[in-house]
């Protein structure tokens, strides 16, 4: 039962724990993307220029073609064009990837690694022999960061100087070489109090191999493998003539099965490739398909038809483990796998298409938790054949077994199929229709664990035990859980399942509108000078200097929150952290929010625009401002971060990054403002 319950909740979990980065301490100035050009002339008139970017492990840079509303697409400005030369349609780019971000609610289309984008160009001008070109970008880790790069293409020699200094790309010239060395971008400004950055752990791999090896366990509890443990170890005891040899073969045999399961992980990342895998989980095509073989693998252990292998394939792999020896044993746990297949192989292709759309290693990882789950207890009662002695005996228990994980099959499939739809914008799956087909397949699980509903390979109930009774009433409990998520309530236990809040009939709940709150509404015009209602209602400043007036006026710490509309991380702490009763009265009553947005594209007055003392970029959007403001005060450039600070502009405590453990989030808050009083 607790084998039962821990499975439940780690299925619950699963879907969302890949996408989460943990969270990090101080940044420091990052560069993560390195620029280099190159002149590829087509015809007297025509020339390719060619973008080069290196970019850092696990950093992304984005695509031209990124949907609106999700991160900053990669943005070309061509200086002083229209009477010299022009563009000829948008630059080609290199292989880009695609993943669905749910906070967003739209594709992500990435470069990792590398990437390269080439420009077409047309001479209007036959004399010119250098175009200067800007670079606007995002870069995203667990954090964001906005960059800006400046190249000039030298169209005789046919190479590109790269600049971060916006007054020397300016002012170059091919005529003045002499006072012009090539641009260095690795010269980082690191804040003097800032040195180090906490270590990253990338929990998603060991959460694949948990899952996995639960399932493991689950899967020796059905009805097509539990009952093959006594008739393996009777075969070892039998065969083997010492203990020694016994203990050794039972070794070899665990061996095997690991074996057989990993080269099947094997076998579907080498067909799809590793980076490839990942796209899966963004792709329409695959996510109906694996919606529908998922709902096949449900209807399979709920009792409609059994999969299974050719039986001849049984017959052969047992002809060959009569051999003995090493190769026996071999096809003595081939003929597990086989034999065992009408159980194990919905669960083995639920794990290899939730693995295969993570990418990378993860359907190697998957098999090697699954397998290593199967061949410990066959091994181990190899060895110790006294221990069958407390094995359950074989029953109707074991097709509880399969019904109740055919329900949570069910369940999972839904998330495929609204994956596509929320890829195709199509609302037929929305937040509201999705957690009522969820409440109706638990709901309905709970009465089949209460015996009230009964599959057709199910023994007669008498009586149901008080384990059967405890999981039902586990479930009851989620499925009444549920029921608020109807009228708008956020359902965190299962964030990442369903569809975002805001791809729903009613994004603000049943009968609610935004007009400054969900139950309150608020009067705009009695608010402070440059605020706004920000996430949760929280009176946000978006500008500095109007922020700390009010925050001197009311006698309040300040925090200031360095943000981005399309920063990825900054609304998982708002969605995730802030939402937090601890954390949100905090943030309305404590503290005076300023929030200010490193990408916003408003343009500064002429007289305001200036070039950055700290980082050499010309500064003349107010996104440009925060973004130079949060370089020269704290010396980091990454988004989210959060700075408390007194009257006098003194920082409280350590600033903060992406930290979505709300406890410690608290105790961050808490410090802060005690020692402002």
């Amino acid at each position: 039962m607790r084998l039962f319950l821990t499975l439940f909740i780690a299925l619950i979990s699963f879907g969302q724990s890949f996408a989460q980065f943990p969270g990090s301490g101080i940044q420091e100035v990052k560069k993560p993307v390195k620029w280099e050009g190159s002149v590829n002339q087509i015809s007297d008139e025509e020339y390719e220029l060619i973008f080069n970017a290196e970019i850092e492990e696990e950093w992304h840079i984005y695509s031209q073609f990124t949907p609106d509303g999700g991160p900053i697409p990669m943005m070309f400005e061509f200086v002083d064009a229209e009477e010299n030369y022009e563009a000829e349609g948008d630059a080609k780019e290199s292989e880009t990837k695609r993943a669905f971000n749910e906070t967003f609610g739209v594709d992500e289309v990435y470069f990792s690694k590398n990437a390269t984008f080439t420009q077409t160009i047309k001479l209007i001008n036959k004399e010119l022999d250098l175009i200067k070109v800007q670079l606007f970008y995002q870069a995203c880790k667990e954090v964001c960061i906005n960059e800006e790069y400046y190249l000039a293409f030298d169209l005789t020699n046919k190479k590109a100087k790269v600049f971060t200094n916006f007054d020397e790309f300016e002012a170059y010239s091919l005529d003045d070489n002499s006072k012009k060395e090539e641009a260095s971008e690795d010269k980082p400004v690191v804040s003097e109090r800032l040195q180090k950055e906490e270590a990253k752990v990338d929990r998603g791999i060991f959460t694949i191999f948990w899952v996995a090896f639960l399932s493991g366990f689950v899967a020796l509890l059905t009805p097509c493998v539990f009952p093959m443990i006594p008739m393996t170890v009777g075969f070892f005891t039998k065969q083997s003539k010492t203990k020694a040899k016994g203990v050794r073969n039972a070794l070899i045999y665990g061996f095997f099965i690991v074996i057989i399961y990993v080269l099947l992980g094997t076998l579907v990342t080498a067909i799809f490739g590793a980076d490839a895998l990942n796209a899966l989980s963004t792709n329409v095509t695959f996510n109906i398909i694996f919606f529908v073989l998922l709902l096949v693998f449900a209807a399979s252990f709920l009792g409609a038809f059994e999969i299974m292998l050719p039986n001849s394939w049984a017959n052969k792999v047992d002809r060959q483990a009569d051999r003995g020896g090493i190769v026996g044993i071999f096809f003595m746990a081939l003929a597990l796998a086989i034999v065992s297949f009408s159980c194990t192989g919905p669960i083995v292709g639920t794990l290899l298409v939730e693995a295969a759309s993570k990418g990378g290693l993860a359907p190697i990882i998957g098999m090697l938790g699954f397998s290593l789950a199967i061949a410990i207890p066959f091994a181990l009662f190899a060895m110790f054949p006294g221990w069958m002695n407390t094995l359950p005996k074989s029953g109707g228990w074991l097709n509880t077994v399969k019904v109740v994980l055919g329900f949570l099959e069910l369940a999972l499939a839904f998330k495929f199929l609204s994956q596509a739809d929320l890829v195709l914008d199509a609302h037929w799956l929305e937040r509201e229709v999705f957690l009522a087909i969820w409440i109706a397949v638990f709901g309905t699980l709970a009465l089949y664990l209460f015996g009230k509903i009964t599959l057709p390979h199910d023994s007669p109930i008498t009586h149901i035990s008080v384990g059967r009774l405890s999981l039902g009433l586990v479930i009851l409990s989620f499925t009444i859980y549920l029921i608020p998520g109807l009228w708008g309530a956020p359902l965190k236990l299962i964030s990442g399942f369903p569809p975002p809040m805001n791809y729903s009939e009613s994004p603000y709940g049943v009968g609610f509108t935004k007009t400054g709150g969900n139950s309150t509404t608020f009067n705009e015009s009695d608010f402070p000078e440059h605020a706004e209602l920000g996430p949760h209602d929280i009176l946000a400043f978006l500008d500095y200097e109007a922020g700390l007036a009010y925050a001197k006026k009311e006698g309040k710490p300040v925090m200031i929150d360095f943000t981005g509309k399309a920063c990825i991380n900054c609304r998982k702490m708002e969605e995730r952290v802030w939402s937090e009763p601890q954390i949100l009265g905090k943030l309305k009553n404590d503290l005076v929010i300023i929030s200010l947005y490193v990408d916003i594209k408003e343009k500064l007055p002429e007289e305001e625009q200036y070039t950055s003392e700290t980082t050499g970029k010309r500064i003349r959007t107010v996104g440009n401002k925060w973004s130079d403001f949060q370089i020269e005060r704290y010396g980091v450039n990454a988004q989210p971060y959060y700075v408390l600070i007194d009257h006098n502009e003194e920082m409280l405590n350590q600033p903060a990054s992406y930290m979505p453990d709300v406890d410690e989030y608290e105790a961050w808050l808490k410090e802060g403002i005690a020692n402002f009083k």
